[in-house]
């Protein structure tokens, strides 16, 4: 029964110098090119860079994210800082952005305002209130009742006037009187060196 058994003959092929050719280049044929390092294809999976976080919140979340050192996160938290309080637009919060409110603030800011005596009046009154005199704490109570009227007074004016020169300075922009009115109202109320961003112009300085 020869008819059963495997040649070896048929099964085992002679090995020649044209077939170790052929499998030599099906072995390389799939790479021809040196292997990249891992900083190379970490690259080149990288991607496009982000686009600048627009919060603070964004900032913080982004930053966590990625493993940074305490001290790059402090440097990159300075430079955000200085280049919100030098006005940046895109380093300010949404509320701030753009160039209405820009001149808002320079308009604010070129006024000197009785609402910027708001907060010292509030530390006032709270040092008045903690004193035995009941003489102090009436002259205390009524000299506030008093300035706190002038300052809704001088809010109120101060807001149409604003509120009309933005209207003519930006007669395409959707302007609304009582935003316009209630942001410089807080610009205002705010001491000078503490107003975020930083004053770009001086008191009495004439803003067309």
């Amino acid at each position: 029964m020869r008819f059963l058994r495997r040649n070896s003959a048929d099964t085992e092929a002679p090995v020649t110098e044209a077939t170790a050719e052929a499998a030599d280049s099906t072995r390389t044929a799939g790479k021809g090119r040196p292997t990249p390092k891992r900083r190379e294809a970490q690259g080149r999976r990288s991607g496009p860079v982000p686009p600048p976080p627009r919060t603070q919140r964004e900032a913080f979340k982004r930053m966590r994210g990625n493993k940074v050192s305490k001290e790059d996160r402090r440097a990159a938290a300075t430079e955000r800082r200085q280049r919100m309080m030098a006005g940046e637009d895109k380093y300010l919060l949404p509320r701030d952005r753009g160039p209405v409110k820009a001149y808002i603030r320079d308009l604010v800011d070129a006024r000197r305002n009785l609402m910027g005596l708001f907060m010292p009046l509030a530390i006032l009154v709270f040092v008045a209130l903690l004193t035995p005199s009941l003489a102090v704490q009436r002259y205390a109570t009524l000299a506030t009742t008093f300035m706190l009227i002038a300052m809704v007074i001088e809010g109120l004016v101060l807001g149409r006037l604003v509120t009309k020169k933005v209207r003519a300075k930006f007669p395409t922009e959707p302007i609304k009187g009582l935003s316009i009115g209630w942001y410089s109202f807080i610009r205002a109320s705010q001491l000078r060196r503490l107003r975020v961003p930083k004053p770009r112009v001086k008191p009495g300085e004439a803003i067309k």
